[in-house]
């Protein structure tokens, strides 16, 4: 009985192996890249060489090439932040949550525009927003991405701006310290 039940199990992993390869095989050769994924990846490695403007470009590229192309939708508003073009970067933004509500890092990257706006109550709405779509967002970035970006500290989190601001919001007007330049500019902008 064991000697059926071990050929059995080769048969269902070999099996699986093969249908795994077969998949693979099929989505690289057969499928390929989806439109725009190209420019896509290539303003990603702009935007974080901190080619904002070259960034931008290449993922208007992307949306020209396929406009529904929600990843370059969401890159583009983070590079326009970035460039300072906060008004057509919060319209991109308000744009790709209406089309996914439950991708919590636009969210938080709304409201960390939001926040470098001055527009800290609705900073805060978002981050608190992005926080519960995903609680991990309140981690941070791992070791490895740290790693890759060569930060030895973690980087302030939404978690981190949020309860901030929670307590600066508390304090009579005359008492709130809403900007610090300094913590403001290591935080990070999310992206999937």
């Amino acid at each position: 009985m064991d000697d059926q039940l071990t050929k059995v199990l080769k048969i269902v992993a070999i099996a699986m192996v093969v249908a795994f390869v077969g998949w693979a095989v099929y989505e690289k050769f057969m499928v390929g890249p989806a439109p725009g994924d190209f420019a896509y990846h290539a303003a990603n490695n702009l935007f974080e060489d901190g080619s904002y403007e070259r960034a931008a470009d290449r993922y208007r590229a992307a949306l020209a090439e396929a406009p529904d192309h929600l990843h370059a939708l969401r890159g583009l508003a983070r590079s326009l932040h970035k460039m300072g073009a906060h008004a057509e970067a919060l319209a991109l933004y308000d744009q790709a949550i209406a089309r996914a509500p439950d991708f919590a890092g636009t969210y938080a990257n709304r409201g960390i525009l939001l926040d470098t706006m001055g527009r800290h109550e609705e900073a805060l709405v978002d981050y608190t927003k992005a926080l519960q779509l995903d609680p991990s967002l309140a981690d941070g970035p791992n070791w490895l991405t740290r790693f890759l970006r060569k930060q030895a500290e973690p980087p302030p989190t939404v978690a981190d701006r949020a309860a901030y601001l929670r307590a600066e919001l508390a304090k009579p007007k005359g008492e709130r310290v809403l900007l610090l330049p300094e913590i403001d500019a290591q935080q990070r902008s999310y992206k999937q």
